[in-house]
């Protein structure tokens, strides 16, 4: 099949029937800001129309798949903008009907851990760094709020989300996290592995299969994610606390935190 990629502010796009690939390229550390959002959901709507894509492949180029969201996109005037925007690609991701991996090495934080942990494999380095950092800003990650548990169980998600603690990506695959971890050398050939089996499988039945197995993100995840997002817009975004921790982030001090 013939090869086309499209070069985008915040992302690489190409296409290689019946793989697509989106590389995040916001270097050094692939912040995810809403102008990537916007790339992102873009992205996924052309795939999911094409018939000829049965595969996605997300990964980050530079020096890791994603540090996190962009922690300015989070001042009070823009997080409502950047959670809508943000989670649209998240159910995008999880709506779609192709199969989807994601490629991680390097930093993979907060924002960026949760876009690649709902994606259906995930394979990573063992170098690779994870963890879900937003409770030290004061804040929490909705979607990991959302969803971590089922993926890891209760007591590890909780120590994860609420100590703010960073794992390797051994770590990570022994949690469930990703579905495998190698040493750095060899992701490029787990991934190209994995998609090799794919493409001589059957995209009806992938599809049809990718259905049969995700049935409780409708009746779980959807209403989850919702009740995540209000309670991190009516009564985080309120407390001074999170207003401090993301002003010190931004000032590059130490947060003073006054419990309020």
């Amino acid at each position: 099949m013939q090869s086309t990629a499209t070069k985008l502010a915040r992302l690489s796009v190409a296409f290689t029937p019946p793989v697509a690939r989106i590389a995040l390229t916001h270097p050094p550390l692939n912040v995810i800001d809403i102008a990537m959002m916007e790339q992102l959901a873009e992205a996924l709507v052309e795939i999911e129309a094409r018939a000829d894509l049965a595969t996605i492949v997300l990964h980050g180029e530079s020096n890791a798949f994603s540090s996190g969201v962009d922690v300015a996109a989070h001042a009070p005037e823009r997080v409502g903008q950047m959670l809508q925007k943000f989670h649209a690609v998240i159910l995008a991701l999880l709506a779609t009907t192709k199969v989807t991996m994601a490629a991680v090495h390097g930093l993979c934080l907060g924002g960026g851990a949760e876009l690649a942990m709902i994606c259906d494999m995930v394979y990573t380095t063992e170098s690779a760094q994870w963890g879900f950092p937003e409770i030290k800003l004061g804040c929490f990650p909705p979607v990991a709020c959302a969803v971590l548990a089922s993926l890891v169980g209760q007591k590890r998600a909780a120590g994860l989300i609420l100590t703010g603690r960073t794992i390797s990506g051994k770590e990570a695959a022994e949690f469930g996290l990703a579905t495998r971890a190698v040493v750095d050398a060899e992701l490029e050939y787990a991934v190209a592995e994995c998609v090799e089996r794919l493409v001589k499988l059957s995209p009806a039945a992938l599809k049809i299969t990718k259905k049969a197995s995700y049935a409780w993100n409708a009746t779980h995840f959807d209403k989850g994610l919702a009740r995540a997002e209000k309670v991190y817009l009516e009564d985080l975004m309120k407390t001074a606390d999170a207003q401090e921790g993301i002003r010190a982030f931004m000032e590059k001090r130490e947060p003073r935190w006054s419990g309020r």
